[in-house]
Formats: structure tokens, sequence, C-alpha cells
């Protein structure tokens, strides 16, 4: 289990490069031991992380789960997930790439491909591709980097599109490995029960002694499970829930800031603007036009 001091949280607006923030809503780079060396110690990030390792070696720690990561392995750390990289080999060579809710296709995955996204937090933490899905992973990348190098409106979107493909195919790919065995699993069937209850109650229901009651689990036993199953905690999973539909809402609808308060069940806009503002420490307002820039063009 990773022991935290004191806890690094990275912010993927903070990472990204000004004028590269207007207009999209990932970032790549690529990754040797020097540019991995702010990720060796025990952290946790508000995005994605889609790290491909092209050469060497490096042992990967996610929550209490350990991986030994080869070339050319590709492993995907979730939003809140802490995790270390350490004993990198001294050849390692890799792209790192850094993206946000809307871009994982979370809706699509919670409604149309819902079988496909049972227990994906943990599934996809460490892949080992055979060779013919590596090579046509390795193209794709190469046609995202090529689209960023040059990252006009148009090659946003391509980049947007080859970046989604690799993800649905990952998913595909851990769906197929790991099987329905792995559904027996009591602690999985539990945690599958509390995200379709949250689906169906996270406007109305936000207490994690609500879902718990629901499950006939004491507020701890959840808590434990969804921390080892998904990396996050029950409160930190209500509030990720409502804090997507918070940014579908901005992004897609029409509603005032008024109208999303009372469709998400607070009390008040004021009550709306003081959870925006403990989640990503900015308002509604400027979480709307961020939104705006990154996913229109």
């Amino acid at each position: 289990m990773l022991i935290m001091a004191s806890m690094i949280v990275y912010h993927l607006k903070d990472i990204q490069y000004k004028a590269e923030r207007a207009i999209t809503p990932f970032h790549i780079f690529d990754l040797d031991r020097e540019a991995l060396a702010a990720y060796r110690e025990p952290h946790t990030k508000d995005h994605f992380c889609l790290l491909f390792v092209k050469k060497g070696r490096l042992n990967l720690q996610v929550e209490d789960r350990r991986y030994t990561v080869n070339a050319p392995h590709i492993c995907v750390i979730f939003p809140g997930q802490l995790s270390s990289k350490e004993l990198l080999s001294d050849d390692f060579e890799g792209k790192l790439i850094l993206f946000d809710e809307v871009l994982f296709c979370s809706d699509i995955l919670k409604n149309e491909l819902s079988i496909y996204n049972y227990n994906i937090s943990v599934k996809l933490n460490h892949i080992e591709l055979p060779e013919a899905e590596t090579s046509e992973i390795e193209m794709l990348l190469e046609q995202v980097e090529k689209s960023y190098q040059d990252l006009t409106s148009i090659k946003k979107e391509q980049a947007r599109f080859y970046i989604k493909i690799i993800l649905l195919k990952l998913v595909e790919f851990v769906h197929t490995k790991w099987g329905n065995s792995q559904l027996s699993n009591e602690n999985a069937k539990i945690y599958g029960k509390f995200l379709e209850l949250l689906e169906r109650h996270y406007k109305t229901e936000r207490t994690v002694g609500w879902y718990a009651e629901k499950l006939q689990l004491s507020p701890k036993k959840l808590n434990e499970i969804t921390r080892k199953i998904a990396g996050l905690t029950s409160i930190e999973t209500i509030h990720a829930r409502i804090m997507n539909e918070i940014k579908q809402l901005l992004l897609l609808s029409n509603y005032s800031h008024k109208e999303i308060a009372f469709e998400l069940g607070f009390n008040s806009p004021a009550a709306l603007n003081k959870f925006v503002r403990a989640k990503l420490d900015e308002t509604p307002t400027n979480l709307q036009q961020q939104l705006a820039q990154m996913y229109k063009t």
C-alpha cells in the first residue's frame, strides 16, 4: 500500500501550455527518466494518464496493486488513483498522454457500452497487448502526435478522434481478456450495484450512508470496496459523477447556472458555486468558459 506523507495532486490545466489550454483537452509528451521524475513519488491527478512504454522497464504502483511494466506495455491511470513509478531502467523511453473525463468517453461507457465499464479503472492500469494490437496502437499514437505538432482546430479534432479509438480498443481488449469470470467476485458485484444506484439517484442522494443502507453495508465497508476496486472513496465517486454532469450541462445545454443547480439537486446557485469551487478551485462561469474553449471550434 502506498504511504502518503503529503498528498501531491497534479492538475491538467497546470501542466498544459497556456496557448494549448485554449483549444485542447489533452497533452502529450515524450518520457525518459528525467521527464518522469515528477511522477516517481506517490501522487494523484485530476485527469487520465495513458503511458506507453516504448523501451526499457519501470515498476508501477496503483493503490495496493504493483505492476512490472516492460516495453511495449500500456498503462491507464484514472483521476484520483494514487500512483507512483519507481526503479526505471536506464534506457527507459515512452509516451505520456494526459486527458480529461469527456475525452475518455465516460458517458458512452456508462450507457451504450455499460457492459465494458465494469471494473474498468483496474483493468486498464496495466495492459500487455499482443504484437499485432501493439503495432496498431503505435500507429495511432503516431497519428495523434503528428496532429498534435500542428494543432489547428481540425487537427485537434483528428487527435481527439485517434485518442478515442485507442481508448476504445484498449477497453475492448481488457474486457475480452478478463472475461465474465471476474464478475463472480463479491466485492466487484457490490461495486457494480453501487454504480447502478448512483446513476439512478445521484441528483437527489449524495451521502455514503444512503447508498450503504441500500446495499445493506456499513459506510466504512462500502468505502473500502470502492477504494480497492476503483481507487476512489465512496464520496469521491459520488462527487465525481455530479461534477461530470455539471460539466456536461455547462458544455452542452442552454441551462442557466440556476437551472443547473436545481436540476442537480442543489438548493441554490450559491451551493452549486461552492461545490465547483471546492472541487476545481474555480467558479462555474470560469469552468464553462474553459469547456467552451476546449470543445468548441
